[in-house]
């Protein structure tokens, strides 16, 4: 369950250099690539994306101001790890459905989804970062050909989101029902790592990782 409240959350966000207030001050020209996480957790996952591609723009997106402030802080020790600022790197709280407020038609490059909330009841299917209305606002801000990488460790919601994509006329590029088992087996680009995020790190035990990479036709 994600925290809610966090105390001196907004004194936190003040005092970070990660987190965006104003989108539109961002210079995104001077970069190759647009990525964008939606759902950021922690920030492990989009932090080691901007470490290694520091050629490209890294824009992670959060419903909770709350947790974009945990965010920023293990960023910061992350950033004292490696000795390095990630200038590449922003963070927001800001609803995925209105991101077309943010970007300008087929600007971004990438869209990652990680271990997003399953929201299991049916009442509840709008709230799914893979239901119909939200894969209408990645297909006008994404830029042709560009893809979608989901994971997730719940395969209700894995099969849900196969079918939708496939529904709203997406194609797979890649699709494994275990993940780390194809990583084992060498069948995965060693120039593109997997990237773990920290729930995967610790779940991952406990069944299967699913992930796909899907497109727009």
């Amino acid at each position: 369950m994600r925290q809610r409240n966090v105390k001196n959350c907004d004194e936190i966000l003040a005092s970070s250099d990660k987190y965006l207030r104003d989108i539109k001050s961002l210079d995104k020209s001077k970069y190759q690539n647009i990525c964008l996480e939606i759902g950021i957790g922690k920030g492990a996952f989009i932090a080691e994306c901007a470490n290694r591609h520091p050629e490209n723009l890294y824009i992670g997106i959060e419903l909770n101001k709350g947790v974009v402030s945990l965010a920023t802080k293990k960023i910061a020790r992350y950033e004292e790890e490696i000795g390095k600022k990630l200038d590449n790197l922003k963070v927001l709280d800001f609803n995925a459905l209105e991101l077309k407020e943010l970007f300008g038609n087929h600007e971004v490059d990438k869209i990652y989804l990680n271990f997003s909330d399953p929201w299991p009841k049916k009442k509840h299917e709008k709230r799914r970062l893979t239901s119909d209305a939200f894969l209408e606002v990645y297909k006008d801000i994404l830029k042709e050909g560009s893809v979608i990488e989901f994971k997730t460790d719940n395969r209700s919601l894995f099969e849900y989101s196969l079918k939708n994509m496939n529904k709203n006329k997406m194609s797979f590029e890649y699709l494994t029902l275990n993940l780390h088992a194809d990583i084992d087996a060498g069948k995965l680009d060693d120039e593109e790592p997997n990237i773990m995020t920290e729930y995967e790190a610790k779940f991952m035990v406990n069944g299967p990782i699913y992930k796909l990479i899907a497109k727009f036709n």
